[in-house]
């Protein structure tokens, strides 16, 4: 009875010592650990919401702030100028699914590289185009990327888009996050008047129309 007693006892504690190890592989942020961030300004954040939004791999894009010197600019504040930050994105991905260069063909292929301090209708430093890189891994992909479409553009400007570390990003007022989505005519008449589409197929050939 005892050496039984015993054997139970071990087999208890042998469960017990594997159950932390199961907890933790259970755990939904172990997984959330995994994902990467990027950040890219394109001018107006709506329209580049609406450019990432559905590629596979991506988990989530942030409309907000960044590369400035405000705390906690609201979007009248920034839309004026001055704070020195640009309108922009932060976007949750799984590198699993879709790479970082994938995430720079789909950026560049939705901005005006051409234009400093400008995107399209939209005009003033806060519209500025804008790599911001995480780590020195980004910066690196971001500067080969620009080298590769500075060697094969279809256009003649001069690229200007700025690579830059990424500063503190502050996600946009609530009514600024999918707007595409929440207020598709009002989306729709606004970024056909700025002439989005339309520049992007003169530059690119194709456009995110």
């Amino acid at each position: 009875m005892n050496s039984r007693i015993a054997r139970i006892v071990m087999l208890v504690i042998g469960l017990l010592a594997a159950w932390p190890v199961a907890a933790k592989d259970a755990d939904p942020s172990a997984r959330a650990r995994q994902l990467e961030t990027v950040t890219f300004a394109g001018g107006c954040f709506w329209c580049m919401e609406e450019a990432f939004e559905g590629m596979e791999g991506i988990i989530s894009v942030t409309s907000g702030y960044t590369g400035g010197h405000k705390a906690n600019p609201s979007y009248e504040e920034v839309s004026a100028g001055g704070t020195g930050h640009a309108e922009a994105v932060e976007i949750l991905y799984d590198p699993t699914k879709v790479g970082y260069s994938k995430l720079l063909e789909m950026f560049w292929r939705n901005i005006d590289p051409t234009t400093p301090d400008r995107q399209f209708c939209d005009q003033g430093n806060q519209y500025r185009a804008a790599i911001f890189y995480h780590d020195e891994q980004q910066r690196k992909l971001a500067e080969e990327s620009r080298k590769a479409v500075e060697a094969s553009k279809p256009f003649k400007g001069a690229i200007v888009t700025q690579i830059v570390p990424a500063s503190t990003f502050y996600a946009a007022e609530d009514y600024h996050q999918d707007f595409y989505k929440k207020n598709p005519i009002r989306y729709k008449f606004y970024k056909y008047n700025c002439g989005r589409a339309q520049r992007l197929e003169e530059l690119w050939g194709v456009g995110k129309g």
